[in-house]
């Protein structure tokens, strides 16, 4: 493997790390299209080497990161991560099935649909400080 390969590969790792850390994404978002558009790969090689990469815990010292600041429920965790199990192998065997083009496409529109919603759809939650501070009053009322 050359070198300028293992530095856009520590990069993009980086990258997607970065942004795991901030808003909880990585792998779908950043590594696959950057393993793309950067070195090459297929669209089915990069999302077998991004979904290869939870296997390991890459993720340990963000995940201990938000455990420590009580952001971490793993009885959630656990179900999630079943969940995943089973329906990694059901959309593995369904993208295998499909030509590199319809996957290509694919998720180009499930990031599409995610960013629209995200950007025009999503209701403003109330602060979660604004919302104990409600609490608090209400309780000394």
């Amino acid at each position: 493997m050359r070198m300028t390969t293992i530095i856009i590969l520590l990069l993009i790792g980086l990258a997607a790390g970065m942004l795991s850390g901030m808003v909880g994404i990585g792998g779908g978002v950043v590594i696959v299209p950057a393993l793309v558009y950067f070195l090459a790969f297929s669209q089915k090689t990069a999302q077998g080497t991004s979904l290869a990469m939870l296997m390991f815990p890459v993720g340990i010292l963000g995940v201990w990161q938000y455990y420590k600041q009580g952001h971490v429920d793993f009885k959630i965790v656990v179900f999630v991560a079943l969940g995943f199990i089973l329906g990694s192998l059901i959309g593995s065997k369904v993208s295998l099935g499909m030509s590199d083009d319809k996957v290509k496409k694919f998720f180009g529109i499930v990031m599409l649909l995610v960013s629209l919603k995200m950007l025009f759809f999503d209701k403003k939650k109330p602060d979660a400080k604004a919302q104990t501070n409600t609490v608090t009053e209400v309780k000394k009322i």
